[in-house]
This record gives C-alpha cells, sequence and structure tokens, in this order.
C-alpha cells in the first residue's frame, strides 16, 4: 500500500477514534485512560481483561464500546456450573421433518461473534476458562474434531472482581498472557460520582449509533502493523521486558529481590503493538518513548509475579513497573536517576 494511503488511513483512524471517545462520553462518566485502552486494544488486535470492584460500569464500558461498533456482540455470565460447551457450542441431534433422516448439526456458542463480554472469569472453572484459549490465540475453536474459524474482527473483553476470592478461580498465567491489556478500573473522583448520579438518576441513557464497521476496523488493523518503528525504540521494549526477569543478568537488584517470575516475549510484541496504536490515534506516524511506556503498566502488570517477601512487604506489580521504567534506559549507555532516564512519564496509566 503507497505512504499516501496509509497517511489517508491514519487519519481516519484518528478521526474514528476521536468519534470513539466522544460518543462513549455521553455514557461513560471519566475513566478516560480506561477507555483509552480499550480502544487501543481494540486497533491493536489484542484482549482486554478489567479489573475492579463491582458497580463501577466495567460491563457497560464494553457494551457501550460494542454498541459504538457495527459487529456482532454476546455477553457470557461466568457462573461455577458453566461448560465448556456453553461457550464454544455443540453438535445436537436434528430430524429432517421432510425425510425422518438424522443428522448432528452445529450450534454455535457465544463465542461466534466480534466482541465478546466473559462477565466475571473468574468465577468458572479451569476447564471451562480453557475453552476460550484457543479462541483468543488462534481466532478459532475445535470441536468434535473439525476447526471453527471465528469471526473477524474477534476481541475478547472480560471482567474480574479482585476482592471476592471466595468462589473463584484465579485464572492460569498461561490464560493471562493472551490478554494484552490488564485493565485495572478504579474509583471514578469526586466530580464524577456527582454526574454519575445526574446522569443515571434522570433519565435512560442515549442510544449510541454505529461509529465503525468491521471492515474499516481490520483495515485499521493492518495499519497498525504497518507503523514504523525504530530500532532503538525495538531495543529499548525488549529490555525493559528482560529486566523483568529475576534470573537475567539484565534485571536491576529490586527486581530480583522481588519478583518470582517475568514477562515473556510476547509482552514486549504487546509493548510495541500498543505504542504503534497509541502513536496514530495521537496523530503521529512514529512510535516514542513515551508511547511505549505508558503502556508498560497494562501490558506488565499481569505478567509479572511478585514473591512472599515482596507480597508480605505490600509491594505490586505496579511498584515494580514504575521502578523499571526510572532505571531501564533508552539507550545502555545512559545514565540517570539509578542508571536510568530522567524524564519519565508518570506513573498513572494513559
Amino acid at each position: 500500500m503507497s505512504e499516501t494511503t496509509d497517511v489517508e488511513a491514519a487519519e481516519r483512524l484518528k478521526a474514528g477514534y476521536d468519534k470513539l471517545r466522544q460518543e462513549l462520553a455521553r455514557v461513560i462518566v471519566g475513566q478516560d485512560a480506561v477507555v483509552d485502552q480499550l480502544i487501543v486494544a481494540l486497533f491493536a488486535r489484542g484482549h482486554c481483561l478489567l479489573t475492579g470492584v463491582p458497580g463501577l460500569a466495567k460491563t457497560l464500558m464494553i457494551s457501550s464500546l460494542a454498541e459504538t461498533l457495527r459487529l456482532k456482540f454476546n455477553r457470557i455470565q461466568f457462573t461455577p456450573d458453566l461448560m465448556p460447551t456453553d461457550i464454544t457450542g455443540t453438535e445436537i441431534i436434528q430430524e429432517d421433518k421432510a425425510s425422518g433422516a438424522r443428522e448432528l448439526v452445529f450450534i454455535e456458542g457465544p463465542v461466534f461473534s466480534n466482541v465478546l463480554l466473559a462477565d466475571e472469569i473468574n468465577r468458572t472453572p479451569p476447564r471451562t476458562q480453557a475453552a476460550l484459549l484457543e479462541a483468543m490465540q488462534e481466532r478459532q475453536v475445535t470441536t468434535a474434531g473439525q476447526r471453527r474459524a471465528l469471526p473477524d474482527p474477534f476481541f475478547v473483553l472480560a471482567t474480574q472482581n479482585p476482592i471476592e476470592q471466595e468462589g473463584t478461580y484465579p485464572l492460569p498465567e498461561a490464560q493471562l498472557d493472551r490478554f494484552m491489556f490488564n485493565v485495572v478500573v478504579d474509583y471514578p473522583d469526586s466530580a464524577d460520582e456527582v454526574e454519575i448520579l445526574r446522569r443515571t438518576t434522570m433519565a435512560e441513557p442515549p442510544e449510541l449509533p454505529a461509529v465503525m464497521s468491521g471492515e474499516e476496523i481490520i483495515e485499521l488493523q493492518q495499519l497498525v502493523r504497518r507503523v514504523p518503528v525504530a530500532d532503538d525504540m525495538l531495543n529499548y521494549a525488549a529490555r525493559l521486558v528482560r529486566a523483568t526477569r529475576p534470573d537475567s543478568d539484565e534485571a536491576p537488584g529490586f527486581v530480583k529481590e522481588s519478583l518470582k517470575w517475568g514477562a515473556g516475549p510476547r509482552a514486549g510484541q504487546y509493548l510495541v503493538l500498543g505504542a504503534k496504536t497509541r502513536a496514530v490515534i495521537r496523530g503521529r506516524f512514529h512510535v516514542s518513548m513515551e508511547d511505549i511506556q505508558r503502556c508498560a503498566r497494562p501490558v506488565l502488570r499481569h505478567r509479572i509475579l511478585t514473591n512472599y517477601s515482596a507480597q508480605a512487604e505490600g509491594i505490586r506489580p505496579d511498584d515494580i513497573i514504575d521502578r523499571l521504567l526510572e532505571t531501564v534506559a533508552l539507550h545502555p549507555t545512559q545514565a540517570g536517576n539509578d542508571g536510568g532516564l530522567q524524564q519519565v512519564v508518570s506513573s498513572g496509566d494513559a
């Protein structure tokens, strides 16, 4: 594709992003960073895990995003008795009324959609959680020995409650790694909370118009892949990921002391893809260091595992990531605070 066409496509992506934000703001009050990360993951062709206490409009955000897209949307409420076939679908015996012949007919499950909301995903046993693994990675499901492709685009948005652990099943690391972002949804500030009360107690929520089609989303996802990334940005993303591995020579002392396990190569891939998307929706066709840093928290927080000592001291994965951003330099020879850069983005997600 020509450079001129790519520039035009980039302008459409930015315009589409601005329109999505504008429409979602009619329903969602505040939570700008959360909405931003959802849209970035959408254009980067990734999946999102939203973590937050009940009542923070996680489900509303996802359903509203699906409403602004001309895509098929399904919701699964995960429960302890949910079976894998309840997600992927199953074969049933169907009789032809004319001939009386019987045959097996596959009935598609809710996973056959463009946007799938997996609500309270940690409330179902691992066997059922695993039914999503193949779908998320391969964008297909295998039933009765037959592979069945899922619609394109395909986007899984899962929610989980971090405080109520009784009767829940923590997601295995292999499945967590399939999520591009782990998005933390926090309480609104005082002004936003007053606005939420005003909007939700006076009138019905507005209907949102469709802003973008599936074909446009696929085209823009392909555009993101073509955004150039300088070698020093690729090296920086790789060093940032490698620094999370406590057995690596590149890991700083606090990582060796606090982490049991670090992030794998998929984290670097998502750092770069997220940075590419963030660059384009901000009107640039090149990746900056800030783009990578802004994606570091949601990409890394569910891919690093703190050890018992760190947990006892109350050290969170986000604390480790913030220190890494202060420590890992753009170039290995640069010196700043603790051997890192002087200029580091704020610790908040964006």
